[in-house]
């Protein structure tokens, strides 16, 4: 059976986390993981189990060895809003799937998208504001510029 060291050990090699990395989000120093990961630190915080939990994306009773599931909700260190659709559970499930690189990028890409959403919507309020007739060419043909990079150096 799998201790505590272990599993962070796992649970961090898994998201590849240095030593450093997952210390700064627990907010100690990279030798206190590797002792925790080696067993010289048997006895952790509270507080210390509840961000490594968070940092690990796993529950804190998982990180004990208490429960035997990883991918029980963490509801201690974080919150989680239900999924309203299918579709939002799908994108959720992937997210998780994906490595820390991946997931930057999809937060990244996801907020450009929005940017854009709520650009588009300014310009269709302002279409709505004037007295000329509003055409889906018209709306188009603005959201053709709004679409070309060149037009925006």
């Amino acid at each position: 059976m799998e201790n505590i060291g272990e599993r962070i050990k796992k649970l961090r090699s898994k998201k590849n986390m240095t030593l450093e990395e997952l210390g700064n989000q627990v907010g100690v120093g990279k030798s206190t993981v590797r002792k925790w990961e080696t067993g010289m630190i048997a006895n952790m915080r509270r507080d210390k189990i509840a961000k490594l939990a968070d940092a690990l994306d796993v529950s804190p009773a998982y990180l004990m060895g208490w429960k035997d599931n990883s991918m029980e909700s963490n509801q201690t260190a974080s919150s989680f809003t239900q999924c309203q659709t299918k579709d939002e559970e799908s994108l959720v499930l992937s997210y998780r799937e994906l490595n820390d690189i991946n997931k930057k990028k999809c937060v990244t890409y996801t907020k450009n998208l929005l940017s854009t959403q709520h650009m588009e919507n300014e310009l269709l309020a302002a279409h709505q504001r004037t007295d000329i007739e509003v055409t889906p060419e018209g709306i188009q043909n603005d959201l053709d510029i709004m679409n070309d990079d060149s037009l925006w150096k």
